[in-house]
């Protein structure tokens, strides 16, 4: 007799994302298993100025990929769909990828994680969660403009990491696939057009933690 597939009660849920916020914040979280993009890439000479850059902005793009697992992991705790939470937990393990990728790149560069992370997957989980709670079709449209923003931000990024960090770049540029395919995916699952206000303060609340991870 086959068996039935378990129901998860809201208790299981919230049990399920604390593990999420510990392998997030302790550095083990879980990933697809693709390989890094940085991996067949030779490391370049790259002087101290330029270390410290490489570092900087990859710990930015850390520090916003625990923002973005943290946001995935609330909005799958509070969606009513079971179709859209399994989106948003297959989303939040590709976003696992990048968490790792990121962390692997600032240690060859001799650099920290943000000690700010713990605020960021906080304040972006609550976010997540009452996004999901408002609706799915708004939880998706919280997505699309997320990821319409950070694929903004990568580009931006590319810009300004060393020419000859064909590493970091390789990350990002896998990153900003991704990220592009996650807001289509979005858009397609029945996203709705968030509210031009919103948007702004979306855009607030990301210039606040990049800046701010830059430096801590």
């Amino acid at each position: 007799m086959p068996m039935m597939p378990r129901k998860y009660s809201p208790l299981d849920y919230l049990i399920v994302n604390l593990d999420q916020a510990v392998r997030t914040l302790a550095g083990a979280p879980l990933s697809s298993g693709r390989p890094n993009p940085a991996g067949e890439c030779a490391e370049a000479e790259l002087d101290d100025a330029e270390k410290t850059e490489s570092a900087r902005l990859m710990r930015v793009n850390h520090s916003g990929e625990v923002s973005a697992q943290a946001l995935y992991q609330g909005q799958a705790l509070t969606a009513r769909l079971d179709t859209v939470r399994e989106r948003m937990e297959l989303a939040a393990r590709e976003e696992n990828d990048h968490l790792e990728w990121c962390e692997q790149r600032i240690e060859q560069l001799g650099g920290d994680l943000s000690s700010l992370n713990p605020l960021w997957y906080a304040g972006s989980f609550a976010l997540g969660a009452v996004a999901g709670a408002v609706g799915d079709k708004w939880s998706l449209g919280f997505v699309a403009e997320t990821e319409k923003q950070v694929v903004a931000h990568l580009e931006d990024h590319l810009t300004r990491v060393p020419n000859a960090d064909s590493k970091s770049r390789a990350i990002l540029e896998q990153m900003k696939l991704d990220e592009a395919r996650h807001g289509a995916a979005a858009k397609a699952a029945g996203a709705a057009e968030l509210p031009g206000p919103i948007k702004g303060l979306m855009r607030l609340m990301s210039r606040v933690m990049t800046r701010t991870a830059y430096w801590v």
